[in-house]
């Protein structure tokens, strides 16, 4: 029983944890960018948007999470015109942010399966 409440906790922590990657790598390229007014809440946007395009392509196909996350990232960018970033830098800046974010939330749970005993 001990060990479905821990994969339970550990579950809600990961997605708390891919939120908080997502929104640390969003505030970092906009701080990159030179945006400086309402960078935090810019940030929580972008990071919103991106983090609600990789739920809905987990949901569809693992891969579409690589799609839909680099998607939402460059549609909440291209919506705001004053971020000075090539179209395909954008896509590009979203899908490193997206396989950054996935990558380390995937060795946390891989982590959290060893420290369980299910791996």
């Amino acid at each position: 029983m001990i060990y479905r409440v821990v994969t339970l906790v550990g579950a809600i922590l990961l997605v708390v944890l891919l939120f908080c990657l997502l929104w640390l790598f969003c505030r970092r390229f906009l701080e990159r960018q030179g945006v400086a007014g309402n960078l935090s809440d810019r940030a929580m946007v972008l990071a919103t948007w991106t983090f609600a395009g990789i739920s809905i392509g987990l949901l569809f196909v693992v891969v579409g999470a690589f799609v839909a996350g680099p998607w939402a990232f460059y549609r909440t960018l291209r919506s705001w015109g004053d971020v000075p970033v090539s179209d395909a830098g954008a896509i590009w800046w979203g899908l490193g942010i997206v396989v950054l974010a996935l990558g380390i939330t995937a060795l946390a749970a891989a982590a959290l399966l060893v420290s369980v005993g299910a791996v």
